[in-house]
């Protein structure tokens, strides 16, 4: 997955242009270090002290050209303005992070700030219009059926969180200047295969990723992808 959001985010950029980009709520540090090892500039804000620890270690296993390109800062995102100046970054990240806050508005307005006219803004949310998908194809027929009442689920840690609709951030995205660009499905074949299942071989692990890459951006399979990804585009 990490690999199909890099794709997607700096497809919109010049072969070798060099990006400078906030990774908010960056977790362990996975699709940081992936931009930092393409050449690009990035400054991870986490909040989590344990998941910061992590990214630390993950990143002094580097070679000193990619940690020199990498700085960690211990924060929310909710207080981007406290730790950087309007305008910073080229592309601001926001994976995985809205489902965890219940009025996600002032967060994304502030993350818009942090960019520079044309920067990117990248989200990667539960996809609230397929709550249904996955109980459904798990055959829990119950919470699929709830599913179609609400804008909640329970997560793979067993807690219970928002998903966002496609409509709703999209007007978001346009009323904080940053309006959507692009959007695309992730995990659309594969959202019910476990964490800890091992990857296939080569051959038939090239064509899953064409799989979701080719879905992920087709009518109708985005749409009921267990999350979408979109990029808005700050007015210039």
């Amino acid at each position: 997955m990490a690999r199909q959001l890099e794709e997607q985010i700096t497809s919109r950029y010049p072969v070798g242009q060099r990006l400078r980009v906030l990774d908010v709520g960056m977790g362990q540090g996975t699709q940081a270090l992936r931009l930092a090892r393409a050449g690009h500039t990035v400054t991870g804000l986490e909040s989590d002290a344990v998941m910061l620890k992590a990214a630390r270690e993950a990143l002094a296993g580097e070679p000193a050209g990619i940690r020199e390109r990498v700085r960690l800062v211990e924060g929310d995102g909710r207080d981007t303005g406290v730790h950087f100046l309007p305008g910073s970054f080229d592309v601001v990240l926001c994976h995985g992070v809205l489902m965890y806050v219940e009025e996600p508005d002032g967060l994304l307005a502030g993350l818009a700030r942090m960019l520079a006219p044309g920067g990117l803004l990248s989200l990667l949310v539960r996809n609230g219009d397929a709550l249904a998908m996955r109980p459904g194809a798990a055959g829990d027929w119950q919470t699929a059926l709830d599913a179609f009442d609400t804008d909640t689920y329970t997560n793979r840690l067993g807690l219970k969180v928002r998903a966002d609709r496609l409509a709703a951030l999209t007007a978001t995205l346009d009323g904080i200047a940053a309006p959507l660009h692009a959007w695309y499905g992730v995990r659309i074949f594969t959202d019910n295969v476990g964490n800890d299942v091992e990857l296939p071989a080569a051959d038939e692990l090239h064509q899953v990723l064409a799989l979701e890459e080719r879905a992920g951006r087709t009518d109708p399979y985005r749409g009921v992808a267990a999350l979408l990804h979109l990029c808005g585009v700050r007015r210039i």
